[in-house]
């Protein structure tokens, strides 16, 4: 019983050592994980999606479908950060923003260093 204790305790040390590591010293994250992907170039800018099966079918409603990758900042000590893909529909007619849907977290992949 007792050891079972000592191992839990070392374990919740390892892992709170290593949480403060990887998040307060410059670069360890990505030396030991890799980096992150690059951005996008167009981050921000929003396009008229008319090619896949949701942009004909917004068309076929008298809308446009238009989507954007926006990348929002973190807050806080541990936060880093997230990529988010937004959509909006607007009417083809007056252009007035007619729906939104909810923002989607787009994960970014580990490039190994």
């Amino acid at each position: 019983m007792f050891y079972g204790f000592l191992l839990l305790v070392a374990g919740l040390a390892v892992g709170v050592y290593l949480v403060f590591i990887f998040r307060l010293v410059p670069g360890a994250a990505e030396e030991r994980l890799g980096v992150l992907e690059p951005l996008p170039e167009d981050i921000g800018e929003w396009h008229f999606d008319e090619a896949s099966e949701l942009g004909r079918a917004a068309l076929a409603r008298q809308q446009k479908r238009e989507e954007r990758l926006f990348f929002e900042e973190g807050k806080g000590m541990f936060a880093q950060g997230r990529l988010l893909r937004q959509v909006r529909y607007r009417n083809l007619v007056s252009n007035a923003i007619e729906d939104v849907e909810p923002d989607q977290s787009v994960k970014r992949r580990r490039i190994p260093s």
